[in-house]
């Protein structure tokens, strides 16, 4: 693994993280992915799923996400069904991320592996592959299109995997694609105007309707940024003063242009006025309540996107007044009793939205957007791991573990007479289990929720 493990480095980090190692030890199976069998510490809270459940859950998505190691690092799915059985740029780091607050030696090398392998088969521009499909050799840089948010999450989880195990080695080998990811991501920017365009299906919502300038990319490409700045800080001992100027005015454009005051003048970064007016009027009852999730040449959209609405507080973007609006509107408006997990979008589009024949047009195999399935209101252990951790940074623990139980709670739904399904997402409706199964990156959700429960964190 380099120079430093991470719990080497762990070790010598002051009193906040003392208790650190002994709760790895419960968490932590060897090389080979045995584990000591020992029990997760719980503190309850109002809603709290039972203890064995968590401890049981947490156990569980380890041992899911080690059914998703391969010699090339970690594949989405260990299932043999459509593509999943590949190294994915999104879903690799994702995992990867949760391989690193895990502590556990092997997930690590893991993560190292499956960056390894994405890195080996950058495009001639600077792209990191969609997937790699290491058994027959071939790569995929999107399908209709390139999937922008594969090089984002693959950038933030070198930076992070540095952060974690001082691999003083895997960044040097890194510093050179992160600088020719960097310039791709720029020229995608078309305008020079600090904004990533996301083509239709191109990022993680790639069979639903929306492009343009997506909140949940631009928030990838701020932490991205963030992180390749500090490498820079690391390797050359200064700052890059442009760069950082970049990070910084990103930031004031996301705050500007995504969320509409109930106040109508339009703020000094507005990225364009005529759009920011009409999306300002368009936007109604819900300004001043939630995140917008894109707006594009043709206007704003207006639907509740949950991922881009957990990271937008988790990367610290938001302020308090902000965080507390959206809290409120997810509290009134998406929480039932019998499930803790957030749609990816909300509400349902139905066959009589305007929307609807778009949504029925965009898929690659067969149609997956029926109302309450898969985006289009899918419930995701994933949307909600990220909300969950946002709330635990916010020292606000009970509602934290409300989400990670309600994790643990989907995980463990049963299908085919399996009991631990580790399904991709549940129906909006109806709250049985959906998509593809076993999906590594719905277990490692819940290790990102435990972990910030209690009291891990990333991007600091």
């Amino acid at each position: 693994m380099g120079s430093r493990t991470a719990k080497a480095k762990n070790e010598s980090k002051d009193e906040k993280n003392e208790s650190k190692d002994e709760k790895n030890e419960s968490k932590n199976g060897s090389k080979d992915g045995s584990k000591d069998g020992s029990k997760r510490q719980h503190d309850g809270g109002s809603g709290a799923a039972e203890p064995r459940v968590v401890e049981e859950g947490h156990a569980k998505a380890l041992e899911m996400m080690r059914r998703c190691v391969t010699e090339h690092g970690f594949v989405a799915s260990p299932t043999k069904r459509d593509n999943y059985r590949r190294i994915w740029g999104r879903d690799g780091a994702i995992i990867g991320l949760a391989a690193l607050l895990s502590g556990a030696d092997d997930l690590i090398e893991a993560c190292r592996q499956t960056l390894t392998t994405l890195v080996k088969h950058q495009g001639p521009h600077g792209e990191i592959p969609s997937n790699v499909d290491t058994t027959t050799g071939r790569v995929s840089y999107g399908g209709t299109t390139g999937r922008v948010d594969a090089g984002l999450w693959f950038a933030i989880c070198c930076v992070e995997y540095w952060r974690r195990t001082g691999d003083d080695d895997f960044l040097h080998d890194m510093v050179e694609p992160l600088e020719h990811l960097r310039w791709l991501l720029g020229a995608w920017e078309f305008n020079t105007r600090g904004l990533l365009f996301v083509p239709p299906t191109g990022d993680w919502a790639d069979e639903y309707v929306q492009s343009g300038y997506v909140l949940y990319d631009q928030l990838l490409y701020l932490q991205a940024q963030r992180g390749i700045a500090a490498v820079h800080r690391e390797i050359h001992g200064d700052e890059d003063h442009a760069l950082e100027e970049r990070v910084a005015r990103l930031r004031h454009l996301l705050r500007a242009n995504y969320w509409f005051p109930h106040e109508h003048e339009p703020p000094d970064d507005v990225y364009h006025r005529v759009l920011y007016e009409k999306g300002h009027d368009a936007a109604g009852h819900r300004r001043g309540v939630y995140w917008m999730p894109y707006f594009s040449p043709l206007g704003y959209g207006t639907r509740f996107d949950g991922l881009a609405n957990a990271l937008v507080s988790l990367f610290g973007v938001s302020d308090e007044a902000q965080d507390a609006s959206v809290d409120a509107f997810v509290a009134d408006e998406l929480e039932v009793d019998d499930v803790a997990l957030l749609p990816a979008f909300h509400p349902v589009i139905t066959p009589r939205d305007e929307y609807w024949e778009g949504l029925q047009m965009s898929f690659s195999y067969t149609f997956k957007n029926e109302p309450y399935e898969y985006h289009n209101g899918g419930l995701w252990p994933l949307v909600s791991a990220c909300y969950a951790a946002s709330r635990a940074c916010r020292g606000e623990l009970d509602l934290a573990r409300r989400y990670r139980d309600g994790i643990h709670r989907a995980n463990r739904r049963e299908r085919d007479g399996e009991r631990w399904s580790f399904s991709e997402f549940l129906n909006g409706r109806s709250h049985e289990p959906g998509g593809t199964y076993p999906m590594g990156w719905s277990a490692a959700s819940a290790v990102i929720a435990d972990a910030y429960v209690d009291g891990e964190r990333l991007f600091e």
